[in-house]
């Protein structure tokens, strides 16, 4: 039996409105909610806060270290990585350009950060780009992914 144009029109058409109901409505503050968790991470970097930087990460998160060839896998790696920040005196990071992006209960914030300050008297900046995963747990975005690597 050969069905009307209409109402297979009309049958997709329901479908596909049955099946956007089941995707979860993006909250129209994800975005600053991430970058938010973004300018976390900047800040606890700035204060030298080896305790605040780390808690930021999920406890199975995956890091890529700029100035470490190892990956890190575990809460005490990560806060490994971190525990030399009371060393790099008055370095500061800042975010340049950057994109979030949100998916559901996944996000992802990539761009580039700068840091500078003073190494032996003399001014030092030095440019990353990196990428942060995010996942929302229990009502907070943590990291569960993060690259970062000079640019070249």
């Amino acid at each position: 039996m050969k069905l009307p144009m209409n109402r297979i029109v009309a049958g997709a058409a329901l479908l596909l409105a049955m099946n956007l109901s089941l995707v979860p409505a993006s909250r129209a503050d994800d975005r600053a909610d991430v970058e938010a968790a973004t300018q976390r991470w900047i800040s606890a970097f700035n204060r030298k806060d080896t305790d605040g930087i780390s808690a930021l990460y999920a406890t199975d998160a995956v890091f890529q270290g700029t100035s470490s060839g190892v990956i890190r896998d575990t809460p005490a790696l990560v806060r490994e990585y971190f525990k030399s920040l009371a060393n790099l005196g008055d370095q500061r990071m800042v975010t340049g350009d950057h994109r979030v992006q949100v998916y559901g209960d996944i996000a992802i914030s990539s761009g580039y950060y700068t840091r500078s300050g003073t190494q032996d008297a003399k001014p030092v900046e030095g440019r990353a780009r990196f990428s942060f995963v995010y996942a929302r747990r229990n009502g907070q975005w943590l990291i569960v992914n993060h690259h970062s690597s000079s640019v070249p």
